[in-house]
């Protein structure tokens, strides 16, 4: 009974140990997924007095250049959360890609939020895809938290903005053209 005690708090003391040092304190992980969490496809839909308003999402730009996302008020906003070994991130990322260069002379503004990807690895990804769009750079993940009432929930979410910055839409999951391109049309439609 001694042994198997002494193994036991020897085993906590490890994981403890574990948990509290080096760079990797806080574990991202989502049931062994590497912070992966399925999408499942859904749109989700916010009434225009319902809608939270994103503040305070500024950083650095994959290129190093600054950003704040308060600059683009009075847009609609396209933001989708990405990261470079997401399988349905890749998959998306010609049809985001079309919507953007389609709907920009209507005054809609793009933003990638790559996760978890050091730097280079988020410009491969971006260079690779032709995504043409400005993407933040967010290694630790923590921009999402800025996203109140309706949070990005999967790799990849999809989340459209209003002019007002309130959250208006959010897929969860890879998203077709076809539907991204009727969630933009819909919130451009509320603006006018």
């Amino acid at each position: 009974m001694t042994g198997f005690v002494v193994r036991g708090l020897a085993a906590a003391a490890l994981v403890f140990a574990a948990g509290c040092s080096g760079t990797n304190a806080v574990s991202q992980d989502v049931a062994g997924s590497n912070g992966f969490q399925q999408g499942d496809a859904s749109l989700r839909w916010i009434a225009a007095g319902d809608r939270h308003t994103v503040d305070g999402v500024s950083g650095e730009l994959l290129d190093g250049a600054a950003f704040d996302l308060s600059t683009w008020r009075g847009h609609v906003v396209v933001v989708n959360f990405w990261q470079s070994d997401c399988a349905p991130c890749r998959e998306e990322a010609q049809a985001l890609d079309q919507v953007y260069r389609e709907s920009r002379q209507q005054g809609v503004e793009f933003l990638g939020v790559d996760i978890r990807d050091g730097r280079a690895q988020a410009q491969t990804f971006a260079r690779t895809h032709h995504v043409t769009y400005p993407s933040l750079y967010d290694e630790d993940g923590t921009v999402g938290l800025h996203f109140h009432g309706l949070p990005p929930n999967a790799t990849p979410t999809t989340i459209v903005l209003d002019g007002h910055g309130g959250i208006a839409a959010r897929h969860s999951g890879a998203i077709l053209y076809t539907q991204l391109r009727s969630v933009v049309d819909r919130v451009l439609a509320e603006q006018t």
